[in-house]
This record gives structure tokens, C-alpha cells and sequence, in this order.
């Protein structure tokens, strides 16, 4: 049985890695396959980016096909094997983070969707969405260029204008983290049936 790619897509402090971990836990106590994965990765250009988010001087397209390149790598090492196995995948940050924060960096939306053509779009991909002053009041410790209200703003901006399209399904998490968690797990049942 093929797996699926889910995605928890929001801007910085949405709580996507908390919602994300906790989503794999709950589908392994159902006794499916979950796996948790990030991007960026842990691989090599993962490793670049993680490094770039906090320098200043970066040149926004290199940096929107560094993202496009991890994805790719992400998607043939680690989300295919897995879901040919039958793995739930659920990544934290996927395909719609390049869409919503490279599209605004670079202010080329279309040039950001055709270089990540080759990625497969994830089966489900659940927007926790939250503003800018909510999501910085959460992070703790250095800042990247992106933790900036007015470009967290632009980039919320984009990732509804994607929900509004039918991309995504959009959970508050502005709430308390066990009621966003719950929302999640009801979009979940409802989409593998369960």
C-alpha cells in the first residue's frame, strides 16, 4: 500500500514542529506508519540553508533554488522510500513555504512555482495559520531575516491567497496548542478515513 506526503505549512512560529511531531505520535498510536521530516533538511544544502536564514547578505534567487534543490533531494532520499513503504510522511515545511516566503523574497511567484515543478504537491497539506506578532512573541533565541513583521505579514498574505485556492485547509493556531492539535487530527481522520 502507498503512503502519503502530508504537509504543516505557516510562517515562523505557527507552531509547525510541534503540530507536526504531534500528529506522527497520534498516528502511531493508531498503529499507522508516521514518519516526521523537516525542510529544510538535514542533508547538505539543507545544512546551507539553515546557515544563510541568518546571514543578511543572500542573493533571494540562489537561496529559492537551494530550497528547490533540498526538496528534490528530500523527495528521492527520504518522502518516496517512505511512502513506497506505506509510510504517513508528515513534513514539517514543504513545497507552499518555497511558494508563500521565496515568492515574496524574490518577487517572482511564477519563475518560485516552475523551479519546484518537480517536487509532487503532498496529498494534504494543513495551514496553521496565525499572525506575524503572535507566531515572533513564540521564538525563542536568534532570529533569521525572515522573523520580520511586515515580511511575515506578505508571506501569511500568500499562503491564504494558496488556501483560498483549495492548496490547503487552514487551522487557527492562534489557540492553545492541544485545540490546534485536535483540528489538525479531525482534517487527518477525515482524509484517511479513519
Amino acid at each position: 500500500m502507498r503512503g502519503f506526503l502530508i504537509a504543516v505549512e505557516g510562517i515562523d512560529g505557527a507552531g509547525k514542529t510541534t503540530q507536526a511531531r504531534m500528529l506522527v505520535r497520534w498516528l502511531a498510536e493508531r498503529g499507522l506508519k508516521a514518519h516526521y521530516t523537516r525542510e529544510p533538511t538535514d542533508g547538505p544544502v539543507g545544512r546551507i540553508l539553515r546557515e544563510m536564514a541568518l546571514r543578511r547578505d543572500v542573493e533571494p534567487r540562489v537561496e529559492a533554488l537551494l530550497f528547490a534543490a533540498d526538496r528534490l533531494h528530500h523527495v528521492r532520499e527520504v518522502i518516496n522510500p517512505l511512502i513506497s513503504k506505506g509510510y504517513i510522511v508528515v513534513s514539517d515545511r514543504y513545497i507552499h513555504s518555497s511558494l508563500a516566503y521565496q515568492s515574496e523574497t524574490t518577487g517572482q511567484p511564477e519563475w518560485v512555482r516552475e523551479i519546484n515543478r518537480f517536487a509532487p504537491p503532498p496529498d494534504l497539506a494543513i495551514l496553521l495559520d496565525v499572525e506575524p506578532s503572535v507566531g515572533l512573541s513564540r521564538i525563542r533565541g536568534e532570529r533569521s531575516r525572515f522573523e520580520d513583521p511586515v515580511l511575515l505579514g506578505r508571506i501569511r498574505r500568500n499562503y491564504l491567497e494558496m488556501a483560498e485556492r483549495g492548496e490547503m485547509r487552514v487551522v487557527d493556531a492562534g489557540e492553545e496548542v492541544e485545540k490546534v492539535s485536535e483540528k489538525i487530527r479531525r482534517i487527518v481522520s477525515e482524509f484517511l478515513n479513519l
